[in-house]
């Protein structure tokens, strides 16, 4: 008996399916995944213009040839069962400098798009003319601008894994010049003495400069600076950084592990068979940071820096400046050298600038401006970059920190001045209406 009940509602459900699937009326594809033609415009017109073929259109609307030419690539790259009107329009201004359009050429493969359409914009420019960025220069007010490059011939450099320093020099100096006032080469080990002496070399303002020294975990060092202990001398260039209001930067590894020159250490090497340096050791940066507190000057051979797990990456504020920039290197490296956050009340420092994300107590990649009271307020006086990366060195980094920090603009080119541009709008409709 319950077998046949069951028999019989399965047979009832079976029908009530049968009749409500003969009378449903199911919704046409379309409906169910409706085409973006706005999105599909927008493509399109991307599309045509890829090889600039859209823009010479637009500036040469009396050719019957090429805008023959055109239709047939606007067909070929929509679906057959598209119809289109594609216009372009003259950018003018009238005397209140508000933006008007005028009509200059349309085409279509329908006489009427019906309901379901729509349109999307482009803005193509005239062949003749060449749009550009110009930076704006770090020290532009007068009060520095200098970008001093460390490429000195008669020093070696360290763990700069792949490159020299003098290629590295000249990178950084094709990268980070355009926003720099002026730009100086240190071409050799005396040079650097020099500017150590505040003596300029090319009529450039010494004081407020960035230095970066190209040669990795060593520091050139000139003859006159060496007087038996190497390191008083990166004393003396903590005293220099916070004197001259400078900002240093060490792009890779362990920053002043080793000194260099390789007229007055020829015998002299770093225990890997790079000779012309003497090693310092961790007292090279202790004595920095001393000469940059303005403390006494005392040997400490205490190691810093730590080495950190797996790899860190950039900051949210690093990746709005890789984009405003236009600078984009790996958004994560690898750390063994980054400084511990005690510094700064050892040192007086702030971090003013993070280019990766802090880890725990340390902080890698960032920029440390010291601190002094004056009149019962505190300033910045002299700035110190340490990436603390390992080994292999990457320009971008340290170009993304120093932009980060002095944070340029880049004023722009405008784009919609008179007889430059013009507005293409596509406007796609589907065949048959809706």
């Amino acid at each position: 008996m319950r077998t046949l009940e069951v028999l019989l509602v399965i047979s009832i459900l079976i029908g009530a399916l049968t009749v409500v699937s003969y009378f449903a009326v199911l919704p046409s594809p379309r409906q169910v995944a409706p085409l973006n033609l706005r999105r599909l415009a927008l493509t399109t017109l991307q599309t045509l213009d890829s090889s600039h073929d859209l823009s010479k259109a637009s500036f040469d609307v009396g050719n019957d040839t090429t805008w023959n030419r055109l239709q047939v690539a606007l067909s070929a790259a929509l679906p057959a069962d598209i119809i289109y009107n594609l216009t372009i329009f003259e950018v003018n201004s009238d005397a209140s400098g508000a933006e008007l359009y005028t009509s200059v050429k349309s085409v279509s493969n329908a006489e009427n798009l019906g309901i379901a359409s729509d349109a999307s914009q482009y803005f193509v420019a005239s062949s003749n003319v060449t749009f550009s960025v110009t930076p704006e220069k770090i020290g532009e007010s007068g009060t520095g601008g200098t970008l001093y490059i460390l490429n000195c011939s008669d020093a070696n450099s360290w763990w700069t894994v792949g490159y020299t320093a003098q290629s590295l020099a000249q990178d950084f100096s094709n990268l980070l010049s355009p926003y720099f006032t002026k730009t100086v080469m240190v071409q050799s080990t005396a040079e650097l003495g020099q500017i150590l002496d505040n003596n300029p070399l090319e009529g450039e303002v010494v004081q407020n400069a960035v230095l970066i020294n190209t040669f990795g975990e060593s520091m050139p060092i000139p003859s006159s600076y060496y007087d038996g202990d190497a390191r008083r001398y990166t004393y003396t260039l903590g005293q220099r950084v916070l004197e001259y209001n400078w900002t240093w930067v060490s792009i890779v590894g362990y920053p002043i592990y080793y000194v260099t020159n390789t007229n007055l250490f020829p015998n002299d090497q770093n225990g890997y068979g790079i000779y012309g340096m003497k090693n310092v050791g961790p007292a090279g940066l202790n004595a920095f940071f001393q000469g940059l507190d303005n403390q006494t000057y005392s040997a400490n051979s205490t190691w810093i820096t730590g080495s950190l797990a797996g790899v860190k990456y950039l900051t949210s504020k690093s990746l709005e400046d890789s984009n405003y920039y236009g600078i984009y290197p790996s958004p994560y490296q690898t750390f063994t050298r980054a400084l511990p956050n005690y510094i700064t009340s050892m040192y007086n420092l702030n971090v003013t600038t993070q280019i990766f994300n802090p880890d725990g107590n340390y902080n890698p990649g960032s920029v440390y401006r010291h601190r002094v009271s004056q009149g019962g307020t505190s300033n910045f006086q002299g700035g110190f970059l340490a990436l603390g990366v390992t080994r292999t060195p990457d320009i971008r980094l340290t170009a993304l920190g120093l932009l980060s920090e002095y944070k340029p603009r880049i004023y722009r080119s405008e784009y919609t001045v008179y007889g430059t541009s013009r507005l293409a709008v596509l406007q796609l409709g589907l065949a048959g209406g809706t």
